[in-house]
């Protein structure tokens, strides 16, 4: 029986060293990453100076011709994720801060993303890596369920998350293998597609009385004299349930609405993502109200 005890410590012990190994290989190869993605574009980076930045989710990613501020002299990166929510814009936010970027204005997508405060967990695990490197993501996390799980058991958040940080995405940082997410000042434009979802029934949805994250993206914006521009942005013109964006501006009035700045379908590629030309015709109204001077 003794023998068998030791036998099976001894396999505890080899298997939570051989965890600690990859926990610090893994996490060393994300570090020397930079251009799979925002987050680690962020991460990785040494101070920046912006004219303007661009938070959100996938409304604000394809959304925003980051390209059309560069031409009025503005520096400017599309730093909107797909499928994130203001958890995420939030934190990315916060690491801008923590790395020392100096911003002079945040435009923040906040329309759709208001009715919950909850991470989008595909989103949020590209975050996991540094989670032992930097101060706000551990904190930004603190409150999450599986956070002790996540910070203190060693190659956890690696197995948990394996689709989006685990080894295909190691693989392919070794590789050098870059994606499209980092093109195009990070703008990425959508074109028309005849199967693209132009209904969108929305009467359910109800932005929260007060949204925690973006409570803190304003509060940051105030702390650090950055101006914050939050908008709602356009949306086709089948949707069901429009009086949504009348809820958002009652809760937060100094949002700016511009849901209805492009609502023709063909402008869409899907109900609540333009194209390219809607884009276009969208970030031109941006800069003609905020960025006239």
């Amino acid at each position: 029986m003794k023998k068998f005890l030791i036998y099976i410590a001894k396999i505890i012990l080899v298997t939570v060293i051989i965890a600690f190994l990859l926990d610090g290989l893994y996490t060393y190869i994300f570090m020397q990453s930079g251009n799979r993605g925002k987050i680690e574009k962020v991460f990785n980076s040494k101070a920046q100076k912006y004219d303007v930045v661009i938070l959100g989710s996938s409304r604000a990613n394809n959304h925003f011709v980051a390209q059309m501020f560069e031409d009025k002299g503005l520096k400017t990166f599309n730093y909107g994720m797909s499928g994130g929510h203001l958890f995420e814009a939030s934190l990315m936010l916060k690491l801008m801060i923590e790395r020392n970027y100096e911003i002079k204005n945040v435009i923040l997508e906040a329309d759709l993303n208001l009715s919950n405060d909850h991470q989008s967990e595909g989103v949020s695990a590209k975050f996991l890596p540094y989670i032992h490197n930097s101060e706000v993501i551990k904190d930004h996390f603190s409150n999450e369920a599986d956070f002790n799980e996540l910070y203190y058991i060693p190659f956890y958040r690696y197995i948990k998350y394996d689709g989006k940080i685990g080894f295909r995405e190691i693989f392919k940082i070794l590789k050098d293998e870059k994606t499209n997410a980092l093109d195009n000042l990070g703008y990425y434009p959508l074109v028309k597609h005849k199967n693209g979802n132009m209904k969108n029934n929305i009467v359910n949805l109800k932005p929260l009385a007060h949204n925690k994250y973006y409570e803190e993206i304003k509060n940051i914006c105030k702390i650090h004299n950055i101006n914050f521009i939050p908008v709602m942005t356009p949306m086709c013109e089948n949707v069901v349930g429009m009086n949504y964006f009348e809820k958002v501006k009652k809760a937060y009035p100094e949002i700016y609405n511009y849901e209805n700045v492009v609502v023709e379908n063909k402008y869409f590629s899907s109900c609540g993502h333009m194209t390219d030309t809607g884009a276009k015709m969208f970030t031109a109204r941006i800069l003609k109200d905020f960025f006239k001077k």
